[in-house]
């Protein structure tokens, strides 16, 4: 069973009273382990599929099932424990909180869950541990590079243990170096069994996945199995567009 499953997803949206198609028709299946990359020019709705996928917003049309339960169909509420529990966000944007430390941004969406767990340091320790931060537990956001607020960003993504880690543009405000060292951490989280879908404009990047879809006009142009892709571990078999 695939754990993300799009069909016939759609999404339009009113501007200046006209309707402009954003989505059209797109269909696709990821499995469980899987690294993928979206990529596209600007406008091609790349972001807007992310949203969908990140249960952030709903499809105008067609159904999305995730982990086997269609999206369309839950409760708001259903939909906030779904996004908390199964899907990590990292955006281009850091989105931490200043003059907090690293440990306490990362522990934040544990204060959305119905029970804080007593542990709640200790697997935010774990995280940064896990991203080569354990030796900024205490720093501020201020007190660390571009490079390292971005981990913090993924370690926090990583607090509820979710299925799905989605990347919408993580190097976009890094240099080359820090660049780098981000899809090094990415890399490694998916030879640890993290499903991971990221959306660029890099090519470079782009192809650290497994497989990369390219996007255009709000279609799904071409879906690439990336042969130079390494892994320690031989992958799941390709799921594709439908």
């Amino acid at each position: 069973m695939s754990l993300i499953e799009l069909r016939s997803i759609g999404k339009t949206y009113q501007s200046a009273g006209l309707d402009v198609e954003v989505l059209k028709n797109v269909s696709l299946r990821i499995k469980e382990g899987e690294y993928v990359s979206i990529i596209g020019p600007s406008g091609a709705g790349k972001s807007t599929l992310m949203t969908i996928m990140g249960c952030l917003g709903l499809p105008s049309q067609g159904i999305y099932i995730l982990d086997g339960e269609e999206v369309g169909q839950v409760s708001d509420r259903e939909l906030s424990r779904i996004r908390n529990e199964k899907i990590g966000f990292v955006f281009q944007a850091f989105h931490l909180l200043p003059g907090v430390t690293a440990i306490d941004n990362v522990m934040m969406p544990l204060l959305y869950s119905d029970k804080v767990p007593k542990d709640a340091k200790q697997r935010a320790q774990a995280v940064l541990e896990k991203v080569m931060l354990g030796h900024r537990l205490t720093h501020t956001p201020g007190q660390l590079s571009g490079g390292e607020q971005q981990r913090v960003t993924i370690a926090r993504s990583l607090i509820n243990n979710p299925k799905i880690l989605l990347a919408d543009e993580p190097t976009g405000n890094l240099d080359s170096k820090n660049g780098v060292e981000i899809m090094k951490t990415f890399d490694r989280l998916n030879q640890e069994g993290t499903t991971i879908i990221l959306i660029t404009h890099d090519q470079e990047v782009a192809l650290h996945a497994q497989r990369i879809l390219t996007i255009k006009d709000g279609q799904i142009e071409s879906d690439q199995w990336n042969e130079n892709f390494q892994k320690s571990q031989a992958g799941p078999a390709r799921s594709g567009v439908e």
